[in-house]
C-alpha cells in the first residue's frame, strides 16, 4: 500500500487514524469538490484535467476515474480534506505538549547515507527514528508532501548528529525512498 499513498498521506493517517479518507471513490470525489474546491465542479474539474461531466459521474457513481494520475490524485486529495487547519494544529500542540519524547516514531527506508571523510562509499540503510515532540507537531502543521519530506529531513539530520561523534549534518545531506517510509504514533 506505500506505493499508492505519498509520504504525506501516509503522516496524515498515522497522526489522524479517525480521518481516513474514505475507500469509495464516490465519497472521495463529493468530499474532495465540497471541501477542496467549495463546491465548484468546474474548479475541481479543471484541477483535475477533465470535464465538469466527468467529475460529476464520478461524484453520482455512474464512473470512476480510470486512469492511476486521477485515482491517486483523488486519494491524496481526500485524505488531504478530512482534517482542518484547526484539527491540525490541535494535534500539533498536543504533540510539543510531549517534548523530546512524543512516541511518535519514523522508519525510513533504504536511507543513503554521507560521505564520511572524503569516502565515495555509500550505502543504504533502514533509519528508525524517534520523533520529538517538535518534530511530531511540524509534520501533524505539515500541509503538502515537501513539508512532510522536509521534517524527516531534519529528524535524519537531528538522528546523526547526536550519535557517533559526527555533527554538521543538515537535512540535505540524505536521499531516502519515499515510498519506504512508516510513521507509527
Amino acid at each position: 500500500m506505500a506505493g499508492l499513498k505519498d509520504m504525506f498521506g501516509r503522516v496524515r493517517e498515522a497522526l489522524f487514524p479517525s480521518r481516513k479518507a474514505p475507500v469509495q471513490t464516490t465519497t472521495q470525489a463529493g468530499q474532495v469538490r465540497e471541501r477542496k474546491f467549495g463546491g465548484n465542479t468546474k474548479a475541481m474539474a479543471a484541477a483535475y484535467g477533465v470535464s465538469p461531466r466527468t467529475v460529476l459521474r464520478w461524484i453520482d457513481g455512474t464512473r470512476h476515474p480510470t486512469k492511476k494520475q486521477h485515482v491517486d490524485q483523488l486519494q491524496r486529495d481526500a485524505i488531504e480534506v478530512q482534517t482542518t487547519e484547526r484539527g491540525r494544529e490541535r494535534k500539533a500542540k498536543q504533540l510539543q505538549k510531549l517534548g523530546p519524547y512524543s512516541g511518535v516514531t519514523a522508519r525510513v527506508g533504504r536511507t543513503h547515507t554521507f560521505e564520511i571523510q572524503g569516502s565515495d562509499a555509500v550505502r543504504a540503510r533502514d533509519i528508525h527514528l524517534s520523533l520529538t515532540g517538535d518534530q511530531a507537531a511540524a509534520l501533524a502543521r505539515a500541509q503538502d508532501e515537501g513539508a512532510v519530506r522536509e521534517v524527516i529531513g531534519e529528524a535524519l539530520a537531528d538522528y546523526f548528529n547526536g550519535g557517533g561523534g559526527y555533527a554538521g549534518f543538515t537535512a540535505d545531506d540524505f536521499e531516502y525512498d519515499p515510498d519506504d517510509f512508516d510513521l507509527n504514533s
